[in-house]
């Protein structure tokens, strides 16, 4: 599966005239082994250990490249902490997002994905990306 995310970046990059460098293919593997949603910061903190002569601007260049790419999408949790989150072969979803702790929960609900898509037909408008996020307090915070 990796192989496949590896080849869609180097085509990315080849179409937009960049050079393919090995910070970059590290950042991608570092971040493809993550299966979470990490902040720059974070895959930053995680790419040091390894590589301690890749920059922190490299890791964030890099992660703003795989989300142009299509390989990780963007989200913000309401914190104003940017984090990326796989999205190049996995199922779309969204996120209840606990204002208290922080806890976010992906819901994938098929029902929500029509709902979507009859809203925008109705409208005559057309989807090219949408993101569902229900801030709330969770069950635990609830106590």
């Amino acid at each position: 599966m990796r192989r496949k995310e590896f080849e869609v970046f180097s085509e990315f990059i080849g179409s937009k005239g960049l050079r393919h460098t090995p910070q970059r293919e590290e950042i991608l593997d570092i971040f493809l082994s993550t299966e979470k949603h990490v902040s720059a910061d974070e895959l930053y903190k995680l790419v040091k250990k390894r590589y301690p002569g890749v920059g922190y601007v490299t890791v964030y260049r890099t992660m703003k490249l795989l989300s142009e790419s299509g390989l990780c999408g963007e989200i913000d949790f309401g914190d104003g902490i940017l984090r990326f989150e796989h999205k190049y072969g996995h199922e779309h979803h969204d996120h209840l997002i606990c204002t208290k702790c922080g806890k976010f929960i992906e819901a994938m609900k098929p029902e929500i994905e029509k709902m979507q898509d009859k809203l925008a037909k109705r409208h005559g408008f057309t989807p090219t990306n949408h993101k569902l996020q229900i801030f709330g307090i969770c069950r635990k915070c609830k106590l």
